[in-house]
């Protein structure tokens, strides 16, 4: 697996180690990755994937997975996690439409003079 996070998208960093004589060699700094696997209320299942501390604070900050991808924008979000998105979104939608929740027009708005 690739050694991004699935939530910030924190990847590998490249320096420098230096000696005390200042000596350089190449290094990798490695992202803080934990596997991590939370239940998504909306479609059901469990969602498996890397992430860093970091990543899973935002998830719970937006209350749980779902909450996190019906907030998070398209251009910040990785591929697998776009995917989600979608079957997120489809579920929602679909319930609503099931359950007959009509969004109402304002009459203000409607009744111009």
């Amino acid at each position: 697996m690739s050694k991004v996070c699935a939530v910030t998208g924190k990847k590998l960093m490249f320096g420098n180690n230096v000696s005390h004589a200042r000596n350089r060699t190449k290094r990798v700094f490695l992202p803080n990755l934990q596997n991590a696997s939370l239940r998504s209320e909306i479609l059901g299942r469990v969602i498996k994937f890397k992430s860093t501390p970091n990543g899973l604070r935002t998830i719970e900050k937006f209350g749980g997975i779902d909450g996190f991808l019906l907030n998070a924008k398209n251009h910040k979000l990785t591929p697998e996690f776009l995917k989600l998105k979608k079957q997120v979104f489809k579920k929602v939608i679909f319930e609503e439409d099931s359950l007959g929740v009509v969004e109402s027009v304002d009459s203000d708005t409607s009744d111009q003079n």
